[in-house]
């Protein structure tokens, strides 16, 4: 009882700490194996095939600057610096040479990659599936030949008396010994890489386009949106990231062009514009025994490669928050 009477309210108990959470342990990269070993054994393969075929072989690019005689030492005789760096720097011939990789690949680029964008959304239009999966089998088709057997079609079909030429005489043209002009190499060449890549490379956008919400679509038609508004502010943002990857992987294979097509359809003819720099290497390196200055044009090569990667991948991060790392 207080003094007034009335009795006290209860005291109230002072409040328990609360329990903190338990903390979770970190599992260790060793007991990840041990707990899935099974699906870590299936990346051995794969990394083994790149440790022997792709990163043992970059050990032999130490001859780029070391003297290399057939039967010697694996790595050079001896230490020859910058050497056969100031070699082709120097040679009139490897710039012809540059210049024409620079050329195919940009003409490879830009017809190679949009198109396969332009025919997935033809693809997607489509109301028909039977008619869908008919045009899409046999754009898939040329990509499943042989590069043998597509530079034997082009050239049956493009020599003096093939197909192309056959129309040409038949509408009162002169035939046209298109694999024997240097100014007809270059369009033989993208023609050819359209009509064998182009169809398969629609399948990564399908399957880009199959992630789109069609609320998306339904939205844009309620707000008035016409189909070519609807591709542009739906579909296109929606396959935007697979656009950009893939845009920074043919970055990166720029500088390779397509060395066994063009070493099937090239001839000393044809050199001026039709020889680029994986040719140049096999003729220099494996036809006139010259390893260490093919050596040194190869990893020119590959650094030129590695700074399009990596220049490709920061500004499509800044420019449009997409990249591959």
């Amino acid at each position: 009882m207080s003094v007034t009477g009335m009795i006290d309210p209860p005291r109230q108990a002072p409040a328990l700490p609360r329990p903190s959470p338990p903390t979770r342990r970190r599992r260790t990269w060793r007991q990840a194996v041990r707990r899935d070993w099974q699906l870590y054994s299936l990346a051995v393969l794969p990394l083994l095939f790149f440790l022997v075929f792709r990163y043992l072989p970059m050990l032999g690019n130490v001859i780029a600057f070391r003297k290399f005689q057939p039967g010697g030492n694996v790595f050079g005789e001896y230490w020859v610096g910058l050497r056969y760096v100031q070699m082709f720097l120097d040679d009139p011939t490897f710039w012809g040479v540059f210049t024409n990789t620079l050329v195919l690949g940009a003409l490879t680029l830009v017809f190679c990659f949009p198109l396969p964008i332009v025919l997935a959304l033809l693809f997607n239009e489509m109301s028909s599936r039977r008619l869908k999966r008919i045009v899409q089998s046999v754009s898939y088709l040329p990509h499943f030949l042989s590069i043998v057997i597509v530079a034997g079609m082009v050239m049956q079909l493009l020599s003096v008396d093939g197909t192309v030429n056959q129309l040409v005489r038949a509408f009162g043209g002169e035939a046209v010994p298109f694999l024997q002009r240097p100014e007809w190499f270059r369009t033989v060449y993208v023609s050819s890489e359209v009509w064998q890549t182009v169809g398969w490379g629609t399948i990564l956008y399908l399957a880009a386009l199959t992630t789109i919400d069609d609320n998306l679509y339904e939205a844009a038609r309620i707000d008035g949106a016409g189909r070519w508004r609807q591709i542009w502010h739906v579909t296109l943002p929606g396959i935007r990231p697979t656009m950009v990857t893939l845009l920074i992987l043919n970055i990166g294979t720029f500088m390779a062009v397509g060395f066994e097509k063009i070493l099937l359809l090239y001839n000393p003819l044809t050199y001026p514009t039709a020889d680029v720099i994986s040719t140049y290497l096999f003729r220099m390196g494996v036809l006139s025994n010259s390893f260490s200055y093919a050596a040194a044009i190869g990893l020119f090569e590959a650094l030129i490669g590695l700074t399009l990667v990596l220049s490709a991948n920061a500004i499509a991060r800044r420019t449009v928050g997409t990249s591959l790392w």
